[in-house]
């Protein structure tokens, strides 16, 4: 029977929180993570919250030999985006499952349920985060991405995806070549509230690129509540 734990200090974990990093995917290498491995990495990712326990969510892996065909896809996909496509950028295109030894897909799949499609996209997204920790804690680097190719209908529909599910992203995993350098972090001052009434709720605003609009890939919530 499995321990549940529910609230067991660790200052080990906060420690690793407080210091966690994404590897670039140019820095993972050989080996990946096993078999064996990967099953622990997946049982791990769906121990998250899933408002009516629906399980909203399946995984592709890719590996071995599959990277190289699954990127086929890829060049099938950026074919249709650019029919005049240089060759050296249609190899590009092919070889981005190759970049590490083991990319897992992470699909959101909206279940027939009373409960809110948003929230079953948000369990999805805590599986990926997850995933990255449950990888990092078997010593393997992580980089969730989703890059052109989850949103293009042509590789998606050749990994047998339908509209029911999208993309949550593509998880690479692999040894790290190096330590990754730190990275900016937010500042509390801008998005932490401590509400009472009439106070200015701060939003973070200033974190916004200057001068670009806002991103329209991919959800149509609309489709989605039968």
């Amino acid at each position: 029977m499995t321990d549940i734990i529910a609230a067991k200090p660790s200052s080990e974990l906060l420690d690793y929180l407080l210091k966690r990093r994404s590897v670039s995917i140019k820095a993972l290498t050989e080996p990946g993570p096993d078999e064996e491995q990967i099953a622990t990495i997946l049982k791990a990712a769906t121990r998250v919250p899933d408002h009516g326990r629906l399980f909203p969510w399946y995984f592709i892996v890719l590996r071995g030999e599959a990277r190289q065909q699954a990127g086929e896809l890829l060049e099938w996909g950026w074919r249709e985006q650019d029919r005049n496509a240089a060759p050296a950028k249609i190899e590009l295109e092919r070889e981005r499952f190759m970049r590490a030894p083991v990319v897992i897909a992470v699909v959101s799949r909206i279940r027939k349920s009373k409960n809110p499609v948003w929230e079953q996209v948000l369990s999805a997204g805590a599986l990926c985060q997850n995933l990255c920790l449950a990888a990092n804690a078997l010593g393997f680097g992580s980089n969730w991405v989703t890059e052109w190719y989850a949103y293009s209908d042509t590789v998606r529909t050749e990994l047998g995806l339908d509209k029911r599910d999208h993309i949550a992203g593509f998880i690479y995993l692999g040894t790290p070549k190096e330590q990754p350098a730190e990275r900016d972090r937010p500042d509390l001052e801008e998005l932490v509230t401590y509400w009472e009434p009439g106070k200015r709720v701060k939003k973070g605003d200033k974190y916004g690129q200057e001068g670009a609009g806002y991103p329209d890939q991919g959800f149509d919530f609309s489709e989605l509540h039968t």
